[in-house]
């Protein structure tokens, strides 16, 4: 037997890093309702987390002109001079405040702009105070650094939001950061300036407290909420805050893969120190792609609002329609995180009692061919969420389903 073959035979072990981590619900959900489209089902699939309009015209000509003038050869290692005027502009013109350009990062997407950030500062056993439901890479990413993700619940009494008290009690010496995400995935809670003000304060209490804030659905809120970044509220955090965003959701750019962040000059230095041996700098095309994006017209966003706002109230209406079903209005994204509780403890017609929201998820997606996600996959249970990023075609037809196949339960 040779070396070869033994190497066979043992079998691979992956890296105790991500021992504990397994391949997303969400993701796991999506293959299975593939699958069952692929066997002619007629699934609706509502779990995807990006919308379903396309990327705007001037964008894509910017990305084409990109090309034909030769701008596809590698970029500064984390962002263009042009897109990191862009981005600081962007952040003066509508966050009202100042990062210069040496306080901005550009990277393949918000995520590796977290990853970046937790592993240039999070060492084996800080503690990354993260309010759930939450987006769940969030945790992911932390253990991988080697942080431990103290983990909040904030239920739909809550509105979903942290409170005060519940940050106070979960700092301690080894509290790194402390993560917001407003508008949330998967709830579409927001915070607005009086929710984040006595947050703030507690902060302010602690100084070797971090704030981290993810807003990528910024531009997606609904009844004149007045969407606002913490550093913006209270100036003293911006010498240790990290303020995340991107061209994904807003643009209609998910697969352009551009995030970006503003922050200290020191973080950022040491974030591209990461970046500079993971991907590199981000796609040149996509980086002229999102300059057009920032810089140009903005006057779509109100429209694409409007229509996100006309599925969402179509989505929350139907569910609270349902007995057992409880659904608050999110202020924001385009997603409902509806509670379930009511179906808890119910049978199927096929004698399948339910005893978690996850079982209500599969029963849904078996019965009804509707895909939707539960909330133990977001860190809070009994719920589940839905994108309502789809044709209100589409929504009206699953929200029948849904309407029928908790009507089977007894």
């Amino acid at each position: 037997m040779n070396d070869q073959t033994k190497i066979e035979e043992a079998g691979f072990v992956p890296a105790s890093r991500i021992a504990a981590i397994g391949v997303s619900k969400i993701l796991q959900i999506g293959a299975r309702a593939s699958a069952r489209k692929k066997e002619g089902l007629p699934v609706i699939i509502l779990g995807a987390g990006e919308p379903d309009f396309d990327t705007p015209d001037n964008v894509k000509a910017a990305a084409k002109a990109a090309i034909d003038k030769g701008d596809t050869k590698y970029t500064a290692l984390d962002g263009t001079p042009e897109l990191k005027k862009a981005i600081s502009e962007k952040f003066r013109r509508e966050n009202g405040v100042d990062y210069a350009i040496d306080e901005v990062t550009v990277a393949t997407g918000a995520k590796q702009i977290l990853f970046n950030a937790f592993m240039a500062t999070v060492n084996p056993g800080d503690e990354v105070i993260i309010p759930t439901p939450y987006w769940t890479s969030y945790s992911d990413i932390v253990e991988i650094c080697g942080g431990v993700p103290v983990l909040i619940p904030c239920d739909a009494e809550a509105g979903f939001r942290l409170k005060a008290e519940q940050l106070e009690k979960a700092i301690t010496p080894k509290t790194r950061w402390v993560l917001f995400n407003s508008p949330s995935n998967p709830s579409g809670a927001a915070y607005s300036e009086a929710d984040y003000r006595p947050l703030l304060d507690v902060l302010l209490r602690h100084p070797h407290v971090w704030l981290m804030v993810d807003d990528m659905y910024e531009h997606i809120v609904y009844d004149g909420f007045k969407f606002v970044t913490p550093v913006a509220i209270e100036p003293r955090l911006k010498s240790r805050a990290l303020t995340i965003n991107g061209v994904s959701k807003a643009y209609a750019m998910t697969g352009w893969r551009i995030g970006y962040a503003g922050g200290p000059k020191a973080l950022i230095k040491a974030m591209a120190v990461i970046q500079s041996q993971a991907t590199s700098c981000p796609s040149s095309v996509s980086q002229a792609a999102s300059v057009e994006a920032l810089n140009g017209p903005q006057d779509f966003l109100k429209d694409r609002q409007a229509s996100f706002k006309h599925r969402r109230d179509l989505v929350v209406s139907a569910l609270n329609a349902i007995p057992g079903l409880a659904c608050r209005t999110p202020e924001g994204a385009f997603y409902t995180f509806s509670g379930c509780a009511g179906m808890i403890g119910k049978t199927t017609p096929k004698g399948k009692r339910i005893e978690a929201d996850s079982d209500f998820t599969d029963y849904l997606l078996e019965d009804a061919n509707v895909a939707v996600v539960p909330g133990s996959a977001f860190g809070l249970s009994p719920y589940f969420r839905i994108s309502y990023a789809t044709s209100e075609a589409e929504l009206t037809e699953a929200l029948k389903r849904i309407a029928e196949a908790c009507a089977r339960l007894s």
